[in-house]
């Protein structure tokens, strides 16, 4: 069974601070397990006071819903599915969870060959700007957000690809 360690989160947490401080954006970084158990936490020197919560939020709602499903691949997934379906749903998610689920850009799941190993969150810039350090951050660490066999259903990929136009993002696709 594959896992995160502490030292793999320190590695990731200096990369999306070196990137956060690169584009002068202090920011909180968290990283779970796949069950959604906090790894590593950290906020940088002036973040704001309540992003350490909301990027642990963000990190277990990747962690939480991408074990649902395939479907799930990233915070604007699961806030874009919600919007279209049940908004009110996202929001009786995040009370029923004392306030654990916060859907947002800035956080996906992390792989180690096929298995989900965990998830990570960013908070305390803009959503796009999260979802710009996440992705450096993981690249330059070589954290995967899929699995190395993708097995997602052709249906499914195409749903994910439509919302992804629909928030504007043209550039990603599954």
């Amino acid at each position: 069974m594959a896992k995160l360690t502490a030292a793999e989160c320190r590695e990731f947490i200096q990369a999306v601070s070196e990137k956060a401080g690169e584009m002068g954006v202090p920011v909180s970084i968290a990283v779970v397990g796949p069950e959604g158990h906090l790894i590593a936490l950290e906020r940088m020197d002036d973040a704001g006071f309540i992003t350490p919560d909301t990027a642990r939020a963000k990190a277990y709602t990747v962690a939480a819903f991408r074990s649902m499903s395939p479907r799930f691949t990233d915070g604007l997934v699961i806030q874009q599915w919600f919007k279209e379906r049940n908004p009110q749903m996202l929001v009786n998610t995040a009370i029923l969870s004392n306030g654990q689920v916060c859907a947002s850009g800035g956080c996906a799941p992390v792989f180690k060959g096929d298995e989900m190993v965990g998830a990570y969150g960013i908070s305390g810039a803009t959503g796009d700007q999260d979802e710009v350090i996440g992705q450096y951050a993981r690249s330059k660490v070589g954290w995967a957000h899929m699995p190395a066999h993708d097995t997602t259903p052709e249906s499914v990929k195409k749903h994910v690809n439509e919302i992804y136009a629909k928030v504007g993002l043209n550039d990603r696709s599954l």
